[in-house]
């Protein structure tokens, strides 16, 4: 890595960008899932004589934590988890998604069961569909 991931961070937060991995909706302490994971991507670092990524990673939680008052979430810690891993980057968002399906299905089912009309917090940006299917080698 060429930049210092804390002077990265500091330049995001220069730029009004927000820092992946920090704030929850619900919990407004620490996220009893970032405990484990934080266990976890030490632990992972030390087994594997590769401790940097989780060093990064808790330098930069305790700046956030005291420059803006936020707690890791579990997202933070997984991506360290998953590095050391050796599991490729373009595969964090997958795999971030595919643990949450279980919990998006069960809140739309309990929203149905109950009649309730859902109401998404966010607003779907990409691109119209349908469009056409592009093999992977070809794109």
């Amino acid at each position: 890595m060429n930049v210092d991931p804390l002077e990265f961070v500091k330049g995001m937060l220069a730029e009004k960008k927000k820092i992946p991995g920090f704030g929850h909706r619900v919990y407004h302490t620490e996220d009893p899932r970032a405990t484990h994971l934080r266990q976890m991507s030490r632990d992972l670092g030390r087994s594997s004589n590769d401790p940097k990524w989780f060093d990064y990673s808790q330098k930069i939680e305790t700046f956030i934590k005291t420059d803006k008052k936020l707690n890791a979430n579990v997202d933070f810690y997984s991506a360290s988890t998953y590095h050391v891993l050796g599991i490729e980057v373009d595969l964090f968002t997958p795999i971030f998604a595919v643990s949450r399906v279980s919990g998006w299905t069960a809140h739309v089912i309990e929203q149905l069961d109950d009649n309730r009309l859902i109401r998404p917090r966010a607003d779907y940006i990409g691109p119209v569909y349908p469009q056409k299917y592009v093999a992977i080698e070809k794109r």
